[in-house]
């Protein structure tokens, strides 16, 4: 609508609506009356819009030969080489995190294998699975409660000189 203001003659006592003056052609006699069109709504002109422009121009590769392009030519490059680290360092974050979330799983897998290793362990040690290993070698258990066999040092160098004549 604001493009329509310049079609409204600024001179005072015209009208508040009355259009710029169209001159007459050759042939045509002026007669000193201004020419008013006759349609009545005022239409606002249509300008181009500036997206699609901006899309012409990036497509048709425009951008590129501007001053303003190759003058912060080594800025775009900049901010390409820290776009692409931040990329790849997005990708090599997300490999670690998965590596983590593997070993996790193997660590529970295993610590599962040792809680049931160990509660085997702990069962065959008992003293009624040993005996029970014990009578398939021929092994039976003793009736008899532990004693201490206690020796004084004349028996024990009594005992070794008689072991000695012997051999």
């Amino acid at each position: 609508m604001q493009d329509n203001w310049k079609y409204i003659d600024p001179l005072p006592g015209n009208g508040a609506n009355s259009f710029l003056k169209q001159e007459p052609a050759d042939e045509e006699v002026h007669d000193g009356m201004d020419t008013f069109p006759e349609e009545g709504p005022i239409k606002p002109v249509k300008k181009a819009r500036k997206g699609r422009k901006a899309v012409k121009e990036f497509l048709g590769g425009d951008y590129l030969t501007r001053e303003w392009v190759i003058g912060n030519l080594p800025f775009l490059l900049y901010v390409t080489i820290l776009a692409m680290i931040y990329i790849g360092n997005t990708y090599n974050t997300e490999k670690k995190f998965k590596d983590i979330e593997r070993t996790k799983n193997e660590l529970k897998e295993l610590r599962y294998q040792y809680i049931t290793t160990k509660a085997a362990l702990m069962f065959r040690g008992r003293q009624s699975e040993i005996s029970k290993e014990a009578l398939k070698y021929g092994l039976k258990e003793s009736m008899l409660p532990p004693y201490k066999i206690l020796y004084s040092g004349s028996t024990i160098k009594a005992k070794q000189e008689t072991t000695d004549e012997r051999h």
